[in-house]
């Protein structure tokens, strides 16, 4: 292991990991060797063996829970547990889509403390972090909600059209949080299913970008849990936050 390596910070190590598995991923699917559903699993497995080999490597003494590893219990009793989704969005990068997403991301104590999303699929890749917050460009008139592009949540469509928001679809979840702090969309609410790995390092960027993130019934979102299912989140603009959660609920029980 280099110097450089072991003297990288939290922070500088899950954005390398990222912008790494980025790399590795965009190599194999530029190969030409694969299907489209034969590449997504492929790639699921390329990434996750370089991004649990290094974690396991350079933070021996941390917890470790990714969407393609057996789960390992020992995890619950540390405070340090790197969340990883090696490939999210499988769907997207096997159809060679942009909107896919690599996330490495720290919980400490069941917090979403540090975070990276590498967005390789736009034009010459990017890293969004949590240590390096962008100013947020300024928000339309028409305010815009991205959505899933294949199944977009009822409760996602109804708030939307109460708000008069126009619908952004989009892929995977990193890429739809990530179009919040890039100005693509403003708000992104899924109520679908997910898991820990699917929100925590998108969370963790988005929050260092003073975005509001949080249950949509507006509880916290806490990590490292022995369910791992997580299944809906709200993050968008702070000022925006209220009257989102507000319809949310309105939504729920006119249901």
């Amino acid at each position: 292991m280099s110097e450089a390596v072991e003297n990288m910070t939290d922070a500088d190590l899950a954005a390398h990991l990222a912008e790494v598995a980025g790399n590795i991923l965009v190599t194999v699917r530029e190969s030409g060797l694969f299907s489209a559903k034969a590449l997504g699993k492929a790639g699921d497995q390329t990434a996750n063996q370089f991004l649990c080999h290094a974690l396991r490597e350079v933070r021996g003494e941390d917890g470790l829970l990714s969407e393609e590893e057996k789960d390992n219990a020992e995890r619950l009793a540390m405070s340090r547990v790197w969340i990883v989704d090696p490939v999210d969005g499988t769907r997207e990068y096997g159809e060679e889509r942009a909107d896919w997403a690599v996330h490495v991301g720290l919980a400490i104590d069941g917090q979403p403390s540090i975070g990276a999303v590498a967005l390789p699929g736009l034009d010459g890749g990017t890293v969004l972090r949590s240590d390096q917050p962008r100013a947020l460009p300024a928000a339309p008139d028409k305010l815009r909600m991205v959505v899933s592009r294949t199944r977009p949540a009822a409760e996602a469509v109804a708030v939307a059209e109460a708000l008069g928001a126009e619908l952004v679809p989009m892929g995977s979840a990193g890429a739809k949080a990530m179009a919040v702090i890039l100005g693509q969309a403003d708000i992104y609410l899924h109520s679908g299913g997910q898991y820990e790995w699917d929100s925590m390092a998108p969370v963790a960027v988005a929050l260092a970008h003073g975005l509001h993130c949080s249950r949509i019934d507006g509880s916290p979102l806490v990590y490292n849990q022995s369910d791992v299912y997580l299944p809906d989140l709200l993050i968008c603009r702070t000022e925006h936050a209220s009257k989102v959660l507000a319809l949310i609920a309105e939504v729920a029980k006119a249901a």
